[in-house]
Parts: C-alpha cells; structure tokens; sequence
C-alpha cells in the first residue's frame, strides 16, 4: 500500500509539473522560443551529469555506452523529443496554449493508432469508437481552425513515437542515463541553435536579470525532475493508474491557456475539444473494464490451479 501511495504522489508530482511548464516558460521572456529550448538542453545535460556524480552512476553510464544501437535509439528518442520541445515551446510563447493542451489530450488516442500501424495490434470495439470520435473532433477543429490544427497532431504524434520508443528500451536504460544520451545527442544541434538566436535576435541569457538567469538554468532541472519522478512512479502504479493521471497535466494546460491566458474558445472549438473528452471517457471506460475482466480471468485461473492441485493431492493420498 506504501508503495503504490508514494507511486501515485510521484506521478501527481510528474504531471502537475508539467501542467504547469507553460507559466514557466511564459515567465522567461524576452527569451524566444528557440533559446529557451536550446539552454533547457545544455541545462538538463548539466544536472543529469551533476546528479549521476553525485548517486556514482558513471559506472551504468559507460555501460549503455558500449551498446551502440542502443545510443542510436537513444538518438532517435532525442531527436523526437527534440521536435516535442520546440514545437510545445513555440505554441506556448505564441498564444496557442489551448491547442498544445489538445496535444496531450488526444496522445493515448495517437498511442493506440500507433499500436495498430506499428505493432500491428487489435483494437477493440470501444477503441475503434473512441478512434472515429477522435477523427471527427479533428475535422471539427480544423473546420473551426480554418487550418488543420498541427501543433496539436504534433506534439500527440512526436510524444507518442517518444514513448513507442523508450517502452522498447526501458528495461535496458533509466530515465538518467536516458535523458543524459539523449541531450547529449542533441547539444551540436542546439549549440548551432543558440548561435542562430546571438546573431539574430540576440541571446537574454545573463542580459536581464539575476532572477531571469537563474531561470534559465532552472528549465534544465524542471525538465529532469518530472522524468524522475514518472520513472518512480511507472515502477509503483500500474498502467492503467498512470493513464488516468497523465490527464491532469493537458486539464491543467487547458486551465491555464482559458482561464488564465483568455484565449478564445469559440463554439466550433470547444465542440471539438467535446468530442475528445468523450472519446477519452470511452477510452478510459475500455481499461477499466479490460482491467477487471483480467483480474477476474487470473483469479479463477489460481482458482482452477487450487482445485487441480487439491485433487491430485487427493487422488495420491
């Protein structure tokens, strides 16, 4: 019971954090969009490589290290998380909160489909229902849009291929040595990012403030912590569990860029955003009752093991 309570505190922990990245982000200006990501990596590589010190975890380090298709993996990962990163960033700094909370609204809808295409799995008929509401929310934003709305495809597709990926590797690499490869991959591309951003626009890093600094390092560590604490979490909470929380972090979003932000939420597009709640729900009544019908399958398979085994012990005596 301990274990799942604190597995549920650290996934609580996890998704409000990221529920809450957008204010971050937002209280970093003047910064752009391209340099905030570009400091998020080179800081986040910082404190991985700080924290890996500091547990003497050079040792698991140097052995993922040895494992060549496992450092392109991890490449790959980098580079989608990469595309994540910036294209959440920009929706953020440019008023388009509302639309990247869509993101991660319809990410277990895009994790399913990619079940289907990829590893060629089954769908049941909830699924394929909550599929068809998804598509249609989809028509319906893009009619109330006027624009397919590909921030949000985006950042559902990029975090959705993200995730396909490091379920294939996660029994072979942690959350440390995995956010470390990765941002290791990615800083030549955000070194030449950053040097874009000083001969265009100009770089705010330690041009502003104490306090603005100081942030700036900080987006490396909110970027650690909440990997961290999912990882824990993962390892305590079913999945399930974890399904369920992981929405609060685009109710949150949504919170922020409607109430807080005043974006416009027109009827068209709360129609659409309607649509995938409910594809959601369905989505969400599927598990539950897949979970049971699991449950209740292995408890009468221990049951027939009981009874077998009772009457073989009968049958000998």
């Amino acid at each position: 019971m301990k274990g799942t309570t604190a597995g549920a505190l650290f996934a609580v922990g996890a998704y409000l954090i990221w529920g809450i990245l957008p204010l971050y982000f937002l209280a970093l200006a003047p910064a752009s969009a391209f340099e905030i990501v570009g400091w998020r990596v080179v800081f986040a590589l910082a404190f991985c490589i700080v924290l890996i010190t500091a547990t003497r975890g050079w040792p698991s380090l140097l052995s993922v290290l040895r494992q060549p298709r496992l450092v392109l993996i991890m490449g790959v990962a980098g580079a989608l998380i990469y595309v994540n990163w910036q294209t959440y960033v920009l929706a953020t700094t440019s008023g388009q909160v509302v639309e990247a909370s869509l993101g991660y609204f319809i990410n277990p809808i895009v994790t399913i489909l990619l079940g289907v295409f990829l590893l060629h799995e089954r769908l049941r008929r909830l699924q394929w229902v909550a599929l068809g509401l998804s598509g249609v929310a989809v028509v319906v934003l893009a009619i109330g849009y006027g624009a397919v709305p590909w921030i949000s495809l985006v950042l559902a597709f990029s975090f959705g291929l993200y995730g396909l990926l490091k379920k294939q590797v996660g029994p072979r690499i942690d959350a440390v040595n995995g956010l470390t490869l990765e941002s290791m991959w990615l800083v030549p591309l955000v070194v030449i990012q950053l040097c874009f951003v000083g001969a265009t626009t100009g770089i705010t890093f330690g041009n502003v403030s104490g306090w603005h600094t100081t942030a700036m390092v900080g987006a490396g560590v909110i970027t650690a912590i909440p990997l961290l604490l999912f990882a824990a979490a993962a390892k305590r909470l079913p999945l399930s569990s974890m399904g369920f929380i992981q929405y609060l972090t685009p109710v949150i979003q949504f919170v922020i860029g409607v109430v807080l932000l005043g974006e416009p939420m027109p009827p068209e597009r709360l129609a659409g955003f309607a649509l995938v709640w409910i594809a959601l729900v369905i989505l969400s009544v599927d598990v539950v009752r897949t979970s049971r019908r699991s449950r209740r399958s292995a408890g009468l398979q221990i049951a027939n093991d009981i009874r077998t085994a009772h009457t073989e012990n009968t049958l000998e005596t």
